[in-house]
């Protein structure tokens, strides 16, 4: 992307009069035209999701009567795709422009969600429909997402990435606080299918942006290798690099216990606590505010405790979250318990990623973007898919707090293996490359 000397974009005088009154900084990087088009974007995009969030489990556990294992087969099908798919996805996104994919990603989910009202008007929907619905969402967010991560680093300097991803986090952070609450009302007044509507309509106007940004991606940055070979140089990268390798591990196993308690918190909250589709969505603005403060907090908390650290953190502080609800009386104090765990996941959720994704595209050359961002998310998420099915099969045979309270002590556990048994509590800054930190940093786990 054409920059000026300063290597940052000058923006209109408009945008500037607009951006004064913002009060940002010089430095910041909403000022750069581009990069601001990106994130109107996320926010836009993440706004809809919070609507889809909510009215596609809610269309599963109260309107078709879905099971705790139905719910747990529900997300693995949106997760099977990336153990399927996400290696070859990879090589051909290091061929061709990433943009375009990104676009055509999020036009595909607004015509897949659109299907579910038009299906349940007919008498079509049903489990078998809405698992079709998830496994299709799943199968383009393995390219379309990892798309995306890969322009932000064509519009945002490396050293900048920790910083660009709060801001998107913050994005989502903002829907967050205002979307649940919408989302429960509007699911509430149409019905959790004819909701995902709106969230349709979203992302046709996230499409619209997007079709607006100017980025110049290099030939250089693309590959001509073939397959076979070039998915073996992709994969031989990431296991050369021992910091991705710990990465993969520990955010592997985090997704695990994460997908273990996230199947049954909608049981919980609407079975357990009698909450209704709208009071489940103002609950979920707790979600946002845990967000908000990762987002806000995230990238000063990195710097002052190291980037390591504050993954660790992220572990634990998800934790706490599911581990108390699991032990939360039926009363209103379950109704706070339950606000208190979106609090905590939100928040933990943001410190994890935030640094995760800036430290493994900090450590990878440009022509392998693609390959590594879609080995890696093959890495964490092969144990996903088993944690929501052992969710819900815990919350069908054993109890749903079991699943909840089992997710939260495998994280807290994990939190403390990571700190004792890796050197990542010993790694503050964002590395240049892949050789550019100390060997006692990227120690595999003992």
């Amino acid at each position: 992307m054409p920059r000026g000397n300063d290597g940052k974009q000058v923006p209109p005088a408009s945008d500037g009069r607009w951006l004064a009154r913002l009060e940002l900084s010089d430095d910041n990087l909403l000022r750069d035209r581009t990069y601001r088009r990106l994130w109107l974007s996320i926010l836009i995009s993440a706004f809809g999701a919070q609507i889809t969030m909510l009215a596609l489990p809610l269309t599963a556990a109260v309107m078709l009567h879905a099971t705790a294992e139905q719910m747990g087969v529900l997300t693995a099908m949106e997760i099977v795709p990336f153990v399927l798919l996400s290696l070859p996805s990879g090589v051909w996104l290091d061929r061709v422009r990433k943009l375009p994919v990104y676009i055509a990603g999020e036009g595909s989910v607004a015509l897949a969600l659109t299907t579910v009202p038009i299906a349940w008007y007919f008498g079509w929907l049903g489990m078998p429909y809405l698992y079709g619905v998830a496994f299709f969402i799943g199968c383009v967010f393995t390219t379309a997402g990892s798309a995306a991560q890969i322009v932000l680093t064509q519009v945002v300097p490396r050293e900048r990435l920790v910083e660009a991803h709060a801001k998107n986090a913050l994005a989502g952070s903002a829907a967050e606080v205002a979307g649940p609450g919408v989302a429960g009302a509007l699911i509430r007044l149409v019905g959790a299918p004819f909701a995902l509507l709106a969230d349709a309509v979203l992302l046709a106007f996230s499409v619209a942006i997007l079709r607006g940004l100017k980025i110049e991606e290099p030939p250089h940055a693309l590959i001509r290798d073939a397959f076979w070979p070039a998915l073996r140089d992709g994969m031989r990268f990431v296991a050369s690099v021992r910091l991705l390798v710990v990465l993969a591990i520990l955010v592997g196993c985090w997704q695990l216990f994460h997908q273990m308690a996230m199947v049954v918190q909608i049981l919980v909250a609407t079975r357990e606590l009698g909450l209704n589709e709208r009071q489940v969505g103002l609950c979920y603005i707790g979600l946002g505010v845990g967000t908000v403060f990762g987002s806000a907090l995230g990238h000063a908390i990195s710097r002052r405790i190291g980037v390591g650290r504050c993954l660790l953190a992220g572990f634990a502080l998800c934790g706490v979250g599911w581990l108390q609800l699991a032990f939360a009386p039926k009363t209103s104090w379950g109704i706070a318990s339950f606000v208190f765990m979106l609090v905590c996941f939100g928040g933990g959720a943001v410190m994890i990623f935030i640094n995760f994704l800036a430290l493994r595209q900090a450590v990878t050359p440009q022509p392998l973007l693609g390959r590594m961002t879609s080995t890696m998310r093959w890495l964490i998420l092969i144990p996903a898919a088993p944690g929501a099915l052992a969710g819900g099969w815990l919350g069908e045979h054993v109890g749903l707090r079991w699943a909840l309270g089992l997710g939260g002590v495998g994280a807290l556990m994990l939190a403390g293996a990571g700190y004792a048994f890796t050197q990542l509590r010993t790694l503050r800054e964002l590395p240049r490359d892949a050789h550019d930190f100390p060997m006692d940093a990227t120690r595999a786990i003992a």
